[in-house]
Parts: C-alpha cells; structure tokens; sequence
C-alpha cells in the first residue's frame, strides 16, 4: 500500500522528459519512503512505550535508567549513513546537471518582460518556443535584457536564474518526444505569470525542417515578416492586436490612423512617423493612463527592413 501511495504521488508530478528528471524523482522518492519509515519507527516507538511503560498505579516509581551504548550508537551512526549517502546521491545528480556536455547544440536565450527570445546559431528566432531534437545534447546560453528572471522547465527539472549583464547556462538531453512548459520563477514585473513558453521536443527530421521552413522568414510578403518579428519580439505581451483590450501598453488592434491623446495632453495621430518613434524612443509619447520607462527601446535592435515590417503589420490590424 505504501509503495502504491508514493507511485500515485509520483504520477502527480510534472512529466519526466529526461533522464536527470528520472534521478531527480529516484532521489525524492527515497526520501520520502526514508521520512517514512523514520516517521514510524520513532512515533510507533513513542506510542509503545507511552502505553507500556504508563503509570499503572498511584505507588509506581520510575525505575533507575542507564544507557545502552549499542543502541546510541545505532540510532547517531544509521541516520549519518543515510545522511552521507543522500549527500553524495545529490552531489552525484548536480554534478551530471550542471556539467556541460562538448559539443552540444548551442541555442541563445533572452529573458525579458515578459517573454523568452530564443535565437538559433543559424539566424532562426522565436519568441517563448524553443525546439529541440530528441537524444541530443542542447545547452541553453541565458541573459537578460532587463531584470533578473528565472528558467525552468519543471518536467526537465531544471532551473537557472537569467541575471543581465551576464550569461548564464544550463543543459538537457530530451528523451521523449512532446511539448513541454517553460515557466520564469522569479517576479519580474506586472506580467509575471505571463511569461510562459514551450519547450517541443522533436525529431531530427523535423526539427531540420522547422529550421528550413524559419529561415524563409525573408522572404515573405512585408506585413507577414513584421507580424514574425513582432511575435519574437514579444511585443503581443503587453500590446493586444486581436481586440480593444488593454495589456500593459495602449492596444494596436484598429488604432492606425486614430488621434491619441498623449500623457502631456498633445493629441498625436498615430502614423508611420509615430509608430516608428514609439519603437526606438517609446518614452517620447506615451499615450495617456498608461505608465512610462515600461516598454524597452529598440534603438540599434532592429535593421530599417524589419522596422518598416513591424510598421506594415501594425497598420493592417484593422
């Protein structure tokens, strides 16, 4: 019965979606069925000698106790040998976590608010995707362009804070195909609980193919390359394009071409100059009721093509 507990409780747990995750669950689950069984010994021995060793009658005397050397010994050497062997499993597991593999396939990540860029050595981008082919090494080179985030991946488990000004890294080595919740574990912001991405664990067939069929992103229509790079950009985090609804910044949804009222009471029509300016300088004019030095500016990021993408997507949501 015991045992059928712990599988059920193990069950409950995030998918294992790699063989780290396999030891990370091994470990947990000896200490569990170690907790358990300490439990019982010493609550179960509380409990008998409670009740055989009780007062029976007004007269009884608490006899004269010595020690047993045997069992103190036992009781300090056993649990230090459980101690030592749960220390070194553990040592044993961070080490094969945090040891990179040569050779591995190397894929850059971005934390920001409040989305995760992920950039391929070949030039691919997405935003809050990441996929990887299944059995092979892959390590994740990490920054922030912002404030401090936090990666994880629970059914890999493995986490990694994201800190900027600094790479950090981890690793993985997927062994079962599916898509896999990427979550940030350190408050960043307004949007938080937003910043949540995909982990896709394909084949090598077809994660060859997604990197083919990414890299004709040049060579779409201008509106589309724009809707692409506004998706990598995370710009849909904190602007709605498929309805009124407010997000952190103003919505774009049917806003070209209307007046906005600005913070400092100017009335700006929303143009191609302004669409632009909101880019670069997004502090210049900002539109009223919403706050200022939120949205990061992209002065230097983004080539004259992409910008005029970016303006050619924005002026079709209508």
């Amino acid at each position: 019965m015991m045992w059928m507990n712990l599988a059920r409780a193990q069950s409950l747990m995030p998918a294992e979606g790699t063989q780290i995750a396999t030891q990370v669950n091994n470990l947990y689950v000896f200490l569990l069925v170690a907790s358990l069984i300490a439990s019982a010994i010493i609550i179960g021995g509380m409990i008998f000698f409670v009740w055989k060793y009780r007062r029976k009658t007004a007269n009884d005397k608490t006899p004269y106790m010595s020690h047993n050397t045997t069992l103190e010994f036992l009781w300090s050497f056993i649990p230090l040998v459980i101690f030592l062997g749960v220390f070194a499993w553990g040592w044993y597991i961070y080490h094969n976590m945090r040891a990179m593999p040569k050779d591995a396939l190397e894929i850059h990540i971005v934390g920001k608010q409040w989305a995760w860029e992920t950039q391929y050595k070949s030039g691919v981008k997405a935003s809050n995707l990441i996929v990887a082919p299944i059995n092979t090494d892959v390590k994740l080179i990490m920054t922030s362009t912002d404030v401090i985030h936090s990666f994880f991946v629970p059914s890999f488990r493995i986490k990694q804070d994201v800190v900027p000004g600094r790479y950090t890294a981890l690793w993985f080595r997927a062994n079962k195909l599916g898509e896999y919740h990427i979550f940030c574990t350190e408050f960043c912001g307004t949007q938080h609980s937003g910043m949540i991405g995909t982990l896709r664990v394909v084949s090598q067939q077809e994660y060859e193919a997604w990197l083919e069929e990414e890299s004709k992103v040049g060579l779409l229509p201008l509106a589309q390359r724009g809707e692409k790079i506004f998706q990598v950009k995370a710009c849909a985090s904190c602007h709605s394009t498929a309805d009124a609804a407010v997000k952190v910044g103003p919505p774009l949804f049917k806003a070209f071409g209307k007046t906005h009222e600005m913070a400092n009471g100017e009335k700006v029509a929303m143009d191609e100059n302004y669409i632009r300016e909101s880019i670069m300088s997004p502090n210049a004019k900002v539109v009223k009721g919403f706050p200022q030095n939120v949205m990061p500016a992209f002065q230097g990021q983004l080539s004259e093509t992409e910008l005029s993408a970016l303006v050619e997507y924005i002026k079709g949501l209508q």
